[in-house]
């Protein structure tokens, strides 16, 4: 697999990843105390079947854990990866809306 560059911008509240001149990103919002709320992840068309949205959502889990937070997973992807990796169940706080199931869009 192939090095990918994932950058952190705090200001715009998004992890992201520019590949062949595009970005991937997973946005977030503050979601109270020690908590972020994971809401979108977008691969473009482009550069699905990479595994670049999973590596993303990975990436930012390892963050949050890093930093003593937790995350609510509110983008049904980001439910997937943590569902293909158990590890990071003990962040995840369960989203009150999410159905887990797949949408238009869907990332990689």
């Amino acid at each position: 697999m192939t090095t990918l560059e994932i950058r952190h911008d705090e200001a715009g509240r998004k992890f992201f990843a520019v590949v062949e001149g595009l970005e991937a990103h997973l946005l977030y919002a503050p979601a109270g105390d020690r908590t972020l709320d994971f809401q979108s992840t977008f691969v473009p068309p482009e550069l699905r079947g990479r595994f670049i949205g999973s590596r993303l959502v990975r990436h930012a889990l390892d963050y949050a854990r890093e930093h003593g937070q937790r995350v609510i997973p509110s983008c049904w992807f980001v439910g997937n990866v943590v569902a293909r990796y158990p590890e990071y169940r003990d962040i995840v706080v369960p989203s009150e809306g999410s159905t887990g199931g797949p949408s238009p869009g869907a990332a990689r």
